[in-house]
């Protein structure tokens, strides 16, 4: 984390917490208890989600403060997450990811059980606020064997679809890793709508994946990964 980070206060952070799990319920991507969300107020400490509250239903008494080494500090009457270890793995082996979440949100879900990486590069908003999303194999919830599953992919990607399981993203901060939990679930449908059931897809070519990924520098993004183009741009002629 860079030098000078500004990090949310305990009440900053715990108020939007329970608004993004809000947002969450509210656009099915958990069902019953579901989920989970973390923070960090300073470069050692997080909030996160208890375990077995609904994210649609939480209270801020409701969050656990804790260290990234795993130390409680303040709690309410449940625990954290049994999920919270994939969140510490996320902070260990990416620097500057302030916030994580993880869901299960219905297509990117979908692809994860079916074991699809999504990595075609056929839309420039998912290419620049995603990039590749990598599918890593299966592994009990709340095992030790998700954080060790996604660990490879954290530093280079932004978010990973965790096999017969769902989705979880990262970012610099928690409004940023909640976007890209909504713009993985958009392009998911898109993969869906234009593989499934158009049956067809324009690929970018070589040369407007690399425009798209210098506009992706220019705003800072140096994470995501690039995908595959076509030899020869197939979206230049206009369709009447």
């Amino acid at each position: 984390m860079g030098k000078g980070k500004q990090y949310p206060t305990d009440a900053e952070a715990k108020r939007l917490i329970v608004e993004i799990g809000r947002r969450m319920y509210q656009k099915n991507f958990v069902a019953a208890n579901d989920g989970n969300i973390s923070c960090k107020v300073d470069a050692e400490t997080i909030w996160t989600t208890p375990t077995g509250v609904s994210k649609g239903f939480m209270s801020e008494d409701e969050l656990v403060r804790m260290r990234l080494d795993g130390t409680i500090l303040e709690q309410g009457e449940r625990a954290p997450s049994s999920e919270v270890k994939m969140h510490l793995r996320i902070y260990q082996e990416r620097e500057d990811a302030a916030a994580v979440c993880h869901a299960h949100p219905p297509v990117s879900t979908a692809f994860a059980i079916a074991g699809i990486a999504l990595n075609q590069a056929i839309y420039p908003e998912a290419l620049v606020n995603l990039g590749i999303v990598p599918c890593v194999h299966y592994e009990p919830p709340g095992s030790q064997g998700i954080p060790e599953s996604i660990a490879p992919y954290v530093r280079d990607y932004n978010a990973v679809l965790l096999g017969n399981h769902g989705a979880v993203t990262w970012g610099t901060s928690l409004m940023e890793a909640w976007y890209r939990l909504e713009a993985l679930e958009h392009y998911a449908k898109i993969v869906m709508y234009t593989r499934n059931i158009i049956g067809k897809a324009n690929v970018l070519s070589h040369e407007q994946v690399d425009e798209v990924i210098r506009i992706r520098e220019k705003m800072g993004i140096t994470t995501g990964g690039v995908p595959a183009g076509a030899d020869n741009p197939s979206n230049l002629i206009d369709m009447v």
